[in-house]
Parts: structure tokens; C-alpha cells; sequence
């Protein structure tokens, strides 16, 4: 009898945390080593959210909560999503979890029955297919490639659904590409998905507020009120307010999913940190000031990674609308040679000779589902992106 569950053969450990890892254990044999492969902001959680926490502790709130979070949290919830994103939802719509990544497993393990189908657009945030996959469905990857600025079209949306697809993931601004979708994109794929009732729409918008001029966020449900029944809006503070460690998600949509995933959620890790969600009321709650600062740096940052890594020999950089990220194109480098002597057959190829070569470590873009490319966070020092940029053009014009 095997002693690991069927289940866990399915899935693979996330790849931007083994790669982030690895550059930790580099670092720590003395290599001089630029990890640009984590997805979280380098800025400090804003000091009256540490205050609110602070606070909380005094006043001993340190004891279970409501298992889907304080009354509070969720008031301010679905005061956040009406003031920001014209939704209406009530408390009993809304639940906090344990980090944007529960609320979407909780939905998953919560709906899927195996041979379901989850669509979901490449490149994608790593998790999703296996998050899918561990709850029995079977994830449906379609490619949006470099040439439709890394946006699924409604074309492909439509051609990807069958009577067994369960759920639609949609991501904007991306992780990895930080592709966002006007409302006007948005529109188009939303048609699609209202001549299809029996699909459901999982948005992940924890990059909401890093949105770059030009680029106006908008959310499906926003712009399709009729999907409004059968979308889970899932934001989140670890982004937006610097607060990954933080681990607060949140969510509102239809009352009779968020029952079955509050079912989820008492049997697996109940109520979230009932400190973080003191600190989260205080994020949602208080100024506002610290999103349009980080954000101004995180643009400045952007401009700064996308011109250095145009400049370097075989790589190509969209711009992207939002997030904190860039996957650049590595085409240009594959079928070559590293300096070692080591052949670049691919993008995975590239990035560890790249890591071996210039101790740059960023995430090859077959974890994301889509090649040949790379991801690279630049939520790092305007000086370490421009050392990080000048190794990756020294490494590239070193092929052969």
C-alpha cells in the first residue's frame, strides 16, 4: 500500500520558492548572488498598520475569531469592493482567509469533482493548475502569447470551454507578465463567459493597486454585473499594503460558495491571525497614502528593467501595465552556448547558466506555463536592478 496519497503525485513544489530558496543557500556559501525571483514588495508594512497590530495585542485580542474573520474585517471588505469597485456585497458574502492563496484553494476543494475542468490563461501564477489538480479537477491551459500582449482572447477563451469546465481563473494585472485588461478586453471575455452559465469566474486582483498610468483596473463582475452570481472576487493586503508575511486574503461572492468555503476553512486552518486582521482593518481602513508612493516606485522601477533588458543582446521586454514583474522573451538566446560551454536549450537552461554565470536568479518561464521566457520581480533597489540588468547583458553578450 503506497503511503502518499494519489493527490500529491499530481502536484509539484512551487518553483519561484525553490528557485528563491536557492538563491538563499547561495548566498549563504558567500556567492555574490541578486535574487529578483520572489513576488513581494521589498517596501515596510506601513507603520499605522504595525501600530493597529500592536494595538490589537494590547487590548488581548488573541484568541479565536470567527472562522471566516472578525465582524469588522468583513464590514470593511465589502466597504472596500463598493467604494473601489462598484460591487455590493454583504458580510455573509465575504470571508478572510489565510493569504490570497487559501481563499482560492478553499474555492477549488470547495467545488471541483474530478474530470471538472478549471481554465485557466498562460502564463500563470504557478499555483493555480496544481492548486487545481490537488482538488481533483483538471486544468485547462491556454496560451496567451507575447503577441496578444500576453492577454487571452475571446476566441480562445471560447474554444477552451466544455460542459465540463467548472471555473474561469482570471489574473490582472498578471503574475508574471503584469498584463492588465481595460475594461473594454475585460468586456470581450465576459460576453463569452455570459453565453455560458455553467462556468464560474475566479478573479485574483492582489495586483489591483499596482497599476501603472494609462491603465485603469476593472474587476469581471464590475463590468458584467450579470456574472455577478457566479464570481468570487479574491483581493487581498500582501501587495498593496507590503504585507506578505502578514498572510490576509479576502473574498465576497455568491453566499451559497462562501458557505461551502467557510466549510472548507473550519476543518482546515479555521479563523486567520487575529492580529493580521486587526492590521488589515487598518490597511483598509486608514491612509491610503502609502499605495500611490510605492507605486510611483515600483513605475520608476519598471522603466528601469524594461530598457536595460532590451538592451541586452537576444532578450525582448514588453512593457506591462501593472504588478511588479516582467517576462521578457529569451528566444533570441536559445539554441546558444553559455560562456561555461553550457547549451541553452531552453529558458529553464538559460536562467540556471545565468545563476551559475552572473548570480542573477529569476524564474524560467516553463513554471509559468508559457516559453521561451523569464520572470523577473523588480520589487527590489533601483541599484540592485540596474547590477542585476548590466550582469544579464554582460551574460547575454557572452553566448556564442
Amino acid at each position: 500500500m503506497a503511503f502518499l496519497s494519489d493527490a500529491l503525485a499530481r502536484v509539484q513544489p512551487s518553483p519561484t520558492v525553490a528557485i528563491t530558496q536557492m538563491a538563499r543557500d547561495l548566498k549563504a556559501q558567500g556567492r555574490d548572488v541578486i535574487a529578483l525571483s520572489a513576488g513581494e514588495p521589498d517596501f515596510d508594512t506601513p507603520e499605522h498598520i504595525k501600530q493597529a497590530a500592536r494595538d490589537a495585542i494590547d487590548r488581548g485580542e488573541t484568541k479565536y475569531t470567527a472562522p471566516d474573520g472578525i465582524p469588522e474585517l468583513k464590514a470593511a471588505i465589502c466597504a472596500k469592493f463598493a467604494r473601489e469597485n462598484g460591487l455590493s456585497y454583504t458580510p455573509e458574502e465575504a470571508m478572510v482567509s489565510t493569504g490570497g492563496k487559501q481563499v482560492l484553494f478553499n474555492a477549488l476543494v470547495a467545488t471541483l469533482n474530478p474530470g471538472d475542468e478549471v481554465i485557466i490563461p498562460a502564463p500563470y501564477w504557478v499555483s493555480y493548475p496544481d492548486m487545481t489538480r490537488l482538488a481533483g479537477g483538471e486544468p485547462v491551459i491556454v496560451p496567451a502569447a507575447l503577441e496578444t500582449g500576453f492577454k487571452l482572447t475571446p476566441a480562445a477563451l471560447g474554444a477552451a470551454i466544455t460542459p465540463r469546465t467548472k471555473w474561469f481563473i482570471f489574473n490582472s494585472p498578471s503574475n508574471p507578465s503584469g498584463a492588465g485588461y481595460s475594461a473594454t478586453e475585460l468586456k470581450a471575455l465576459t460576453d463569452v463567459l455570459e453565453r455560458h452559465p455553467h462556468v464560474w469566474v475566479m478573479t485574483d486582483d492582489m495586483y489591483e493597486h499596482i497599476a501603472y498610468p494609462g491603465f485603469d483596473f476593472a474587476t469581471p463582475a464590475q463590468v458584467a454585473p450579470a456574472l455577478r452570481d457566479r464570481t468570487l472576487t479574491v483581493n487581498g493586503v500582501s501587495k498593496a499594503y507590503a504585507m506578505t508575511g502578514w498572510r490576509i486574503g479576502y473574498c465576497a461572492g455568491p453566499k451559497r460558495l462562501v458557505d461551502a468555503m467557510r466549510k472548507v476553512q473550519t476543518q482546515s486552518t479555521t479563523n486567520p491571525c487575529s492580529i493580521s486582521q486587526w492590521a488589515a482593518l487598518a490597511a483598509l481602513e486608514g491612509p491610503q497614502d502609502y499605495i500611490a508612493e510605492s507605486r510611483a516606485a515600483f513605475l520608476r522601477r519598471r522603466d528601469l528593467v524594461v530598457a536595460g533588458l532590451n538592451a541586452a543582446d537576444g532578450l525582448a521586454c514588453p512593457t506591462p501595465e501593472g504588478a511588479f514583474y516582467v517576462y521578457p522573451s529569451c528566444a533570441g538566446a536559445i539554441g546558444r552556448r553559455a560562456p561555461s560551454g553550457r547549451p541553452i536549450d531552453d529558458d529553464e537552461a538559460f536562467c540556471a547558466a545565468l545563476l551559475e554565470a552572473e548570480g542573477v536568479a529569476v524564474v524560467h518561464g516553463a513554471a509559468f506555463g508559457l516559453s521561451p521566457h523569464f520572470r523577473v520581480s523588480y520589487a527590489a533597489a533601483d541599484a540592485v536592478l540596474a547590477e542585476a540588468c548590466a550582469r544579464i547583458q554582460r551574460f547575454c553578450a557572452g553566448l556564442a
